[in-house]
């Protein structure tokens, strides 16, 4: 079962709000590249999403 997890405060206004500006930057980038839709970059994010809970369900198994 997985632990519960919340970054500290000092983490959501430095290295959190950092990665989260970034990924934006680079979804943008993408668009503004590939003239691909809002839902492309969103299917995007879901394959990346799922490789991370695949790693973390294999880590607790």
């Amino acid at each position: 079962m997985n632990k519960p997890y919340s970054f500290s405060n000092d983490q959501m206004n430095g290295i959190v709000e950092d990665t989260y500006s970034k990924i934006i930057k680079e979804c943008e980038n993408l668009k503004k590249n590939t003239n691909c839709p809002n839902e492309q970059v969103v299917a995007l994010l879901s394959v990346i999403a799922s490789n991370f809970a695949t790693a973390a369900e294999k880590k607790d198994n």
